[in-house]
């Protein structure tokens, strides 16, 4: 495994050591995460082609229930090993045995509670689908611990190697029971499957094994910090899980996969790829934090390195949204297609709201994460009420609005506290758009002469040609922004100024 991923949160010149253990932990965090989705969606795409919409319509009511559970699964409270300047083998065991009686308790919440989801989708077969990934719950304890332990250390490397693994087991679960005619428990047994490996990988890999520990006193820090991040958390879910919520009673199982597929593909970036950047910078700003460094140099900077990726990616997904789905997903979900160009719009604006947290949280500050989940909690589910009578589109309608609106409200609570100009941040993205406009505007002239051809042969001249017309504008307005990407590579030093 190469470490040649370039750090979204690079250090000052004068700790060559944490620098290299930063750019060593993207590398290996990033890298594996890279090769996991390679794996994962080898499979989902084979998975797609093999089941119908309304299985993934089913699967996402299931998904829901198992979601808004996810909130209380202690993760937050093993989180707070990260932040914290006091660990020992007492405060690892209180973590772990308040993790065990949590999640023991949800597995038995969502076991018992299956019909009654049921009954709300009048779907009787997501009541069975619930009580077997009920069992997700009673791994989390034993991946979630070792997870953090590890991420304290700034060390990824055991950790990629797991999720590689369990990509694998759960790829392998999900394509053989599509294959064999299982339908839709293909998706459900798949992520039982990867849950268990990365639990028993985990473990292993930490090298850490501690009795849980049921007298919580003088835990109260771990026990405060962790409770806020989990009320972030239900926050989140709450925003994230609301539109399948209201629409899952208006919408057919039909429209609803539609959607949900449109959602996942247009997440991968956000959901797969920024979740590593976001482990790793929370990790070295904390580091950073209580070392009394300023963080507004490396904030500014992640900032601006997620925006340069995921813009064009985007934006040039939102142009070639028909033969790309085509390609991936074959004709029968080309109506997909219109859904993920208006996702993809929104997208940009949503990746750069979700790397914001890791700063203030590692600053002791869990509040303001806080404030804006429950601004977001508050917003989304509104604007998906509001936006469901005009049906699919109503919802990327919604979306729409939601995702710049909560980015300018979440930067305006956050970059007072990591002391960082609005200004300096306009100067910063400014170049990104415009490089991202021209590109678009590329794209969209030719588009037009190649709409008959072959989806491939589509992609084969548009992903180039706008992959050129991004990287020429930025070589123009702000040739530093590519000079520096390329200095990360190879580890050369950057100035933080």
């Amino acid at each position: 495994m190469s470490d040649a991923i370039p750090s979204p949160v690079p250090v000052e010149s004068g700790d060559v050591t944490f620098a290299r253990r930063v750019r060593s932990a993207m590398a290996w965090r990033w890298g594996s995460q890279v090769l996991a989705q390679v794996i994962a969606w080898t499979s989902t795409i084979a998975v797609v082609r093999l089941l119908d919409p309304s299985d993934y319509g089913l699967y996402a009511m299931c998904q829901v229930v198992l979601t808004a559970l996810t909130f209380l699964n202690g993760q937050s409270f093993a989180t707070s090993l990260v932040q914290t300047n006091h660990v020992d083998e007492r405060r690892i065991g209180q973590v772990f045995g308040l993790l065990l009686l949590l999640n023991g308790g949800l597995a038995a919440i969502q076991f018992l509670t299956a019909p009654l989801a049921a009954a709300y989708f009048r779907e009787p077969l997501v009541a069975d689908m619930l009580r077997i990934q009920a069992i997700i719950f009673l791994t989390i304890p034993f991946a979630a611990v070792p997870q953090e332990l590890l991420a304290r250390r700034i060390e990824f490397r055991n950790q990629g190697l797991v999720n590689l693994a369990s990509a694998t087991v759960g790829g392998v679960v999900a394509f053989a029971m599509a294959w064999l005619g299982y339908g839709v428990w293909a998706l459900v047994y798949a992520p039982v499957a990867m849950f268990a490996t990365r639990a028993i990988g985990l473990t292993y890999a930490a090298r850490i094994f501690v009795k849980p520990v049921f007298d919580f006193r003088g835990a109260g820090d771990l026990i405060s910090f962790g409770g806020t991040l989990t009320l972030c958390q239900f926050m989140w879910i709450i925003q994230s899980q609301s539109d399948v919520v209201i629409a899952g009673r208006s919408f057919d199982t039909h429209d609803l996969g539609l959607y949900t597929n449109a959602l996942f593909l247009t997440l991968i970036i956000t959901g797969k790829f920024l979740p590593p950047v976001n482990d790793v910078a929370y990790a070295a700003y904390s580091e950073l934090h209580k070392q009394g460094k300023a963080l507004a140099p490396y904030f500014l900077r992640t900032l601006r390195t997620v925006f340069l990726v995921t813009a064009p990616l985007y934006f040039g997904l939102a142009l070639t949204a028909e033969p790309a789905v085509t390609l991936l997903f074959g004709e029968k979900w080309v109506e997909m297609a219109p859904l993920v160009a208006g996702l993809a719009i929104a997208m940009p604006f949503f990746a750069v709201q979700i790397v914001c947290s890791p700063a203030t949280n590692a600053m002791g500050l869990p509040r303001v994460y806080l404030t804006t989940n429950t601004i977001g909690a508050v917003l989304f589910p509104l604007l998906f009420a509001l936006a469901v009578e005009g049906g699919v589109m109503g919802l990327v309608h919604a979306w729409w609005i939601g995702t710049p609106t909560l980015l300018l409200t979440t930067l305006f609570f956050i970059l007072p506290k990591v002391g960082l100009r609005w200004r300096a941040l306009a100067v910063e993205m400014a170049p990104v758009l415009l490089a991202s406009g021209i590109m678009a505007l590329a794209v969209w002239l030719v588009r037009g002469l190649v709409a008959g051809w072959p989806p491939v042969a589509q992609l084969a001249v548009l992903v180039p040609l706008g992959g050129l017309a991004y990287l020429a504008t930025l070589a123009v307005v702000a040739k530093r922004y590519l000079t520096e990407s390329w200095d990360m590579i190879r580890h050369r030093e950057i100035s933080t100024t």
